[in-house]
Order: structure tokens, then sequence, then C-alpha cells
């Protein structure tokens, strides 16, 4: 689709949106219903698709895009005539007699723009909250997972007309025509660098834009953690998608007292995981494309490797990788590792560590295995970051009763369930002033001490 026809389909959108019909709840809610039985409808095609465009497997593939996505929109249909209502507010005394609320109203046209990773969740997610908010959309999704996009254009183009949701495919060029166009709001999931090109052509139009972006996640291991449930779950969620997740766990900070034993728990459950030879397990998945794969390679560091290492070119696969005795010098700290690459880097003093954290960009999430709950305080209290588990990795994404995003450098703006929907609500605020009564004190001429105490008695 060209520049052109891009401006065309952004117009007849605004013209849709502008006629009102996105506005009527039970519109939104039968476009959801279309949405979730859509999903349903083509679980098989999904599934074949992100085996060919990830290697992901069936049972891999409902339980972190499809069946999370389904439960997202299920949520929806279900609390979004209570999201939809005015929520009234507190009047102040010196408005009487009047009535306060915050009506929540639609952006408009809206842009999504999701990344390649979990492309059928990132894209099917927002979508679902954009459409609960009232919204219109275009959906871009990655060129680098096309039998995804595929598919999700199949269902897209199936269900909903080109003025109320559409599907543009393709590379750089549609990336920057779409960026050029005027949308009311934005939503971007993606990489750092690419996040801050999407709000520089925002800020041309003062478009407001959500940026879930990424960045290196840490993991804190401290001696009082359960070291065999720790390495099971950190080995879950660091190779789940090859490491290809914004969340997992980018690097392990470990005390030097259990070191040695959660290397040998985490090689332990790399065998019991994936297997004596994850690469040829084919329930694990692969690297998306040459270029990553060359990128990832570049950073095993093999005189630190003690477990995985082994690499298949022609497969796009990379064993599960631990290496030890790293630290921030070396190249695979230097970047978002965004694959089955897993450092550990060894402290000594827990509030040394903590401070690290705080010296570096702002992680998308952050993890702590511990039993001292002091510790566990501190590191929820006093570190920022978008979002985290104490004793578990990854899994706080999965739950549409809270909201998911970056802060700082990881992002801004958040989504799924309720906050989903405010993500893609604007919040009008009203007076409905009554007649009834018209108190004159607000009025000149401001004169005698009498209107004075007045005003004084009803701001104060």
């Amino acid at each position: 689709m060209n520049a052109r026809q891009i401006d065309e389909l952004v117009q007849k959108q605004r013209e849709y949106y502008n006629r009102g019909e996105t506005i009527d709840v039970n519109f939104r809610i039968r476009a959801l219903k279309a949405l979730y039985g859509a999903v349903k409808k083509y679980e098989d095609e999904i599934c074949e698709a992100l085996h060919e465009d990830l290697g992901k497997s069936r049972f891999e593939s409902y339980m972190c895009e499809i069946g999370t996505a389904l439960e997202e929109i299920r949520y929806l249909i279900k609390h979004l005539k209570k999201f939809t209502k005015p929520k009234r507010v507190p009047t102040p005394l010196s408005q009487f007699p009047s009535r306060c609320y915050k009506q929540p109203v639609p952006y408009g046209n809206t842009l999504i723009m999701s990344p390649w990773n979990y492309p059928f969740l990132l894209t099917v997610e927002p979508l679902a909250d954009a459409l609960g908010g009232g919204n219109t959309a275009v959906l871009k999704p990655s060129a680098y997972s096309p039998k995804t996009s595929m598919v999700i254009e199949k269902i897209i183009t199936e269900i909903f007309p080109a003025r109320y949701v559409a599907v543009v495919t393709g590379g750089r060029a549609e990336n920057s025509a779409l960026l050029l166009s005027k949308f009311d709001f934005v939503f971007f999931t993606g990489s750092q660098s690419v996040g801050k090109e999407v709000l520089r052509h925002t800020a041309e139009h003062l478009t407001p834009a959500v940026l879930e972006l990424g960045g290196k996640s840490p993991c804190i291991v401290e001696e009082s953690a359960d070291i065999k449930l720790s390495a099971k779950r950190i080995v879950f969620g660091k190779y789940l998608n090859c490491g290809q997740t914004c969340v997992a766990p980018d690097y392990i900070l470990c005390h030097r007292s259990v070191k040695d034993e959660l290397i040998k728990e985490i090689v332990f459950q790399i065998k019991e995981q994936f297997g004596e030879n994850p690469i040829d397990n084919p329930d694990y998945g692969k690297i998306i494309n040459e270029k990553h794969f060359e990128r990832l390679t570049g950073l095993i560091d093999y005189d630190k490797v003690v477990a995985g290492g082994n690499c298949e070119r022609e497969k796009l696969k990379i064993a599960p990788t631990v290496m030890d005795g790293v630290t921030y010098d070396d190249a695979v700290m230097g970047e978002e590792i965004f694959g089955p690459i897993l450092p550990i880097i060894t402290y000594d003093d827990f509030y040394a560590v903590t401070e690290e954290i705080r010296k570096k960009d702002k992680p998308l999430a952050l993890y702590i295995f511990s039993s001292n709950k002091e510790h566990i305080r501190y590191v929820v209290r006093n570190l920022s970051y978008g979002g985290g588990c104490v004793n578990d990795v990854v899994v706080h994404v999965a739950s549409s009763y809270m909201g998911f995003g970056g802060v700082g450098e990881s992002g801004m703006g958040s989504y799924h369930g309720k906050d989903g929907f405010d993500t893609f609500t604007h919040y009008k605020s009203v007076m409905d002033k009554k007649t009834w009564l018209d108190i004159p004190l607000r009025y000149q001429p401001y004169k005698g001490k009498r209107k004075e105490k007045m005003l004084r008695f009803f701001l104060k």
C-alpha cells in the first residue's frame, strides 16, 4: 500500500468515526464478539503461522498468544458496559448547584504498530482495547513475521470493513507513510530506537502515544531464595519463545553464596524442560531471522559459557545458553539480549546491587527471588520499573486485572483490561450546572466585605 492509499484509508476511517456508530456500547460489544469468534475459527491457521514465523509449538501458541488474546476480549465484553458509564465525582461547594462527572469517550482514529516476537497477541490485544474504547483502528503488523501478518489480515478483512478496522502490511515505507498521517492516538510496541522515531512523528501532530518498549530486565536471586523452584521458573521465562520476550529476565544478579547451586539447577532444568539436545526439540522455537541470529551469536563469550552455546544456522536455532563470570563490561550486557542467552553476575551486598540497578535505564520488568520480606519490600517500593514478579518471572503480564507497561526508557503508558480501555479513551470532565439557582458571588462588582467573606468561606 503506497502513501496515497494510506492517506485515503485514514481519511475514510476518520469519516466513518465521525458518523458516531462506534460510540454505542452495544456496537463495541458486537465488534468484540466478532473478533472473539474469528480468533476461535482461525485458531489452526494462527498456530501454523506462528510455527512458520517463530517455530512456536501449538501449546505455546495458545498459552502465550491465542488464549491470552481471547481472555482479554472476553474480559472486555464482560465489563464494557460498566467501563463506559459516566463516573460521578464530588462537586465543590463553590459550584453549587451542579453535578460533576467524567465521561469516557474514544480518541477516534488509532494506529496500532505491533512487533514480530508475539505477532498475534501484540496486535489483537491492543486492538481489542481500541475497539472496546470505541475507536477505529489501522493495524500495522511486523514485516518480520509475514505468515502471522497474513492470517491477521485475513481475519480482520473477513469481519470488519476497512473503514472501521484495516490492516496495512509491508515494511519501512509503509511504516513511514503511516507515521506521516495524522491519527488521534498511536500505540506502538517494539524497540527503543524505533519508539523514538514514533514519538518524533507523533509530536509533529501533537498526537498522544503509548510506547511499549523493552530493555534489560534484571532478575535478583538472593541467598534466601528457593533455588530449585527459582531455577525452574527462570528457565521457563527466559527461554520461552527462544528468549524473544520483552519481559524475559535479561540477566541474573545472584548472591555469591548460592551461585554455584543456582547454575547447577538451571542446567538441570534446561535438560528437564527442553531435553538433552534442545535444538532438536520440536517445541523449542527459533530465532526470527538471520540478522538477529548473527547478532545473538556475536554476544556469546564461549570462555564464559557453562551450558549450551551450540547453534545451527540452517535452523536459526541457538540452544539455551548460560554464561557465568559475566561483568557489566561484557558485550552481552551492552544491549537487550532478546534471545536464549542468560548471563549471570555475582553480587555480595543486596543494597549495593540494587543501587547499581537504580543507576541504569529503568527496565520493563524486574524479578526478585527471595524469602526476605524486607528486601522484597525495598525492591517493590524503591526501584523504578514497569512491572514484575516476586518469586516468579514473566507471568505478571498475563492478567487483565493489572495494567502492563514500561516507565522511562522502557516505555510510557499501559494496557490490559481496564487499563487498556482507559488507554484508548479520553475522560472528558463535565460540570452540569443547574438553572434553578444562580449564586451571584462570582459576578462583578467585587466590592464589599460581606462578598469577600463569602468568597473565603467557599474557597479556603
